[in-house]
């Protein structure tokens, strides 16, 4: 009887095993090159991004920088050009004057007369250079593109002016998107914000209207009201202060966009100033999100919010003009006639400035 056949592992085909083995060897070679190449364009996409609107922010900046260097260039020429005018009529009227003196008794009344008549109109040449200079243009000029300055409805004068200015986190930008975006950012990337710098220049632009006889306030408010001097929370601040309002638009510039929005601690604050201003300018881009106390969720309702400005116009004094700028915000349909109402009812103005303004 033949012994039966042994079996053996090295009885199969040597061909066999390699192919196994080096099917296995390119299976494990093209997943790993799949995943890494997405990581790389994931990895690459964001920082894209990322790169796209930090150049978008230096070119904004640079523009920026360059429209305000030209516009004290102007101040300047300016305010020579008016000095040394007024130095000439001075010298003119002296001139006359003393012409008038040393006249002759045989002078005839006809000349003094035409002497007098020059004088009375070099004086009313100087009275309208004095009343120019006494604008609030001559302390702060801010001109918008090709002095675009067409706002003409907007109601700035007063004796006692009061700014109030929306530093929630929403005037970080328009959508809500990038505005919870923004604000995971740095303090410097914030305070760089787009939107921001209008709200900023909006109140650069509102100073320079002001008379230079007359008083303001500006208060910055989110879930708390502060002046832009510290300290001087309840006070009137001068006009023809003007180290003390440069002062005050440099602080301006050192506020963070933050937290949320309570229309009705701004208009507390007003309570608080004596006497009352007689206009009103709010700068805001919508409806509130908390009232005198935080809100219990991290969402508010469009009703919600208006329940919220309505409460807010129940604590507002009587009798004085609130003239509104709207930045509309995404997701906020309500605010613009909200806002649109209340400047109506007060005998004030509303405005939804343009992107190029001012």
């Amino acid at each position: 009887m033949a012994r039966k056949r042994e079996f053996s592992t090295f009885s199969l085909s040597f061909l066999d095993i390699m192919s196994c083995g080096l099917g296995a060897v390119a299976l494990i070679f093209l997943i790993i090159k799949h995943e890494t190449n997405t990581f790389i364009d994931e990895q690459h996409q964001d920082l894209t991004a990322e790169v796209n609107l930090l150049e978008e922010e230096v070119r904004e900046g640079q523009d920026g920088l360059v429209k305000i260097r030209n516009t004290l260039s102007d101040v300047d020429m300016q305010l020579v050009s008016a000095d040394g005018l007024a130095r000439r009529i001075n010298d003119d009227i002296t001139a006359i004057r003393d012409k008038i003196k040393v006249l002759d008794d045989d002078k005839t009344d006809q000349q003094i007369k035409a002497l007098e008549e020059e004088l009375r109109i070099l004086a009313e040449q100087k009275k309208e250079i004095e009343k120019e200079l006494k604008k609030g243009n001559d302390l702060r000029r801010i001109e918008g593109h090709g002095q675009r300055q067409y706002l003409t409805g907007l109601q700035v004068g007063g004796n006692r002016v009061l700014i109030l200015l929306d530093a929630s986190a929403s005037m970080l930008d328009s959508t809500i998107v990038n505005v919870i975006r923004r604000r995971n950012m740095s303090d410097d990337t914030k305070r760089a914000s787009p939107k921001w710098l209008r709200a900023l220049a909006t109140v650069e632009w509102l100073t320079a209207q002001f008379s230079v006889d007359s008083h303001y306030q500006i208060y910055t408010f989110n879930t708390r009201v502060s002046s832009t001097i510290e300290n001087t929370e309840t006070q009137w601040l001068e006009v023809a202060d003007r180290k003390e309002m440069e002062q005050g638009m440099l602080n301006l510039r050192d506020v963070i966009p933050q937290k949320g929005t309570s229309l009705q601690r701004a208009f507390q604050s007003i309570a608080g100033l004596n006497p009352l201003p007689d206009n009103i300018l709010l700068i805001t881009d919508g409806l509130p999100t908390q009232g005198m106390t935080p809100p219990r969720g991290n969402t508010i309702t469009g009703p919600d919010r208006l329940e919220l400005y309505e409460n807010a116009i129940d604590i507002l004094p009587v009798g004085i003009p609130v003239n509104v700028m709207l930045w509309p915000m995404e997701g906020d349909p309500m605010a613009a006639a909200a806002f649109w109402k209340l400047a109506q009812h007060t005998a004030g103005s509303f405005i939804s400035p343009s992107k190029d303004w001012p």
